[in-house]
Order: C-alpha cells, then structure tokens, then sequence
C-alpha cells in the first residue's frame, strides 16, 4: 500500500515540475482549451457597461506588464 502511494506522489511530483518548467521556460499562463466566454462573443464576465475603476486599474496593469514582458521577451 505504502509503495502505490509513494510511486503516485512521484508520479504527481514530476507532473508538477513538468508544468512548473514551461511556465518558467516559456512565461506563458496556463490556459483553458476551449476559449472560455469569447469564444462565443462574451467580452466580459459582468453585465455593467462600464467597468468599475478597480477593473480599469487591473486591465491597465495587465496591458502594461504584456507590453513590457514582450519588449524584454528574449526569444
């Protein structure tokens, strides 16, 4: 019993690493396959016209950041 259990933690332990590595190789977030809300036209989540400042503050942080990571981009 103790040696399944030990040989599934390794196995999940090297799934882990595997995953951590290319987000650290590549810089890239993980993402859904299928698209998510967009694919079928949804731009945004909420239903409010206008996003609240917070939002706005985030949505600027976050274009900023893929600016610069894409100026810095190595490869």
């Amino acid at each position: 019993m103790l040696n399944v259990f030990l040989a599934t933690f390794a196995l999940f332990l090297l799934a882990f690493l595997g995953m951590s590595l290319g987000y650290i190789i590549k810089r890239k977030s993980i993402q859904g396959s299928c698209g998510g809300l967009s694919s079928i036209g949804v731009e945004k989540v909420c239903d409010c016209p206008e996003p609240c400042d917070a939002r706005k503050k985030r949505m600027a942080r976050e274009e900023a950041r893929k600016k610069m990571l894409e100026k810095n981009r190595i490869i």
